[in-house]
């Protein structure tokens, strides 16, 4: 299997004016011209698949370890009550699927949410780790390519998920 290949970042900007040089009165920050919000503010950048949820929040923690298993049992119940409108599966006591300890989801439907919930959890998942990843229709690369972490990166079991396997 070959290194993936990417399209360039800017394709559809090939003929735009050239970004001004200018720096922001803080002396650091370049000046970006006034222009229109990106929808990404608003809906989810293809090939994100949207229909069910766009992302997966998985919380890792260490089984074995009762502190960390306490902290992520109060930490799954404090979830639901900060945020009631996010899909919240169960809390699992052991590892699942992919997954190489035990962890419990989360999904978010848009990029507010999204956003919301990630900078929630960079200041509040105590010792858990955090897989982020969108959902795309091609798990294999949602989980490995497209992932996110915050915090410690486990291995996963995902030679399944491969379209190849």
């Amino acid at each position: 299997m070959g290194l993936p290949q990417f399209k360039s970042p800017l394709e559809g900007y090939e003929n735009a004016d050239p970004l001004p040089e200018k720096f922001n009165e803080d002396g650091k920050s370049l000046y970006n011209p006034p222009g229109p919000l990106s929808s990404s503010y608003d809906e989810f950048p293809k090939p994100i698949d949207s229909s069910n949820n766009g992302f997966d929040f998985h919380i890792y923690y260490m089984q074995a370890v009762p502190a960390q298993a306490k902290y992520a049992k109060e930490l799954h119940e404090r979830v639901r009550r900060e945020f009631p409108e996010l899909r919240i599966y169960r809390f699992w006591d052991k590892p699942i699927g992919p997954h190489p300890v035990a962890m419990f989801e989360i999904n978010t439907f848009n990029p507010h949410q999204t956003g919301a919930l990630f900078s929630w959890l960079v200041v509040n998942r105590g010792p858990c780790s955090v897989l982020i990843h969108p959902n795309t229709g091609e798990a294999y690369k949602d989980h490995t390519e497209l992932a996110t972490w915050i915090g410690k990166r486990w291995p996963l079991y995902v030679d399944f998920m491969r379209k190849d396997a």
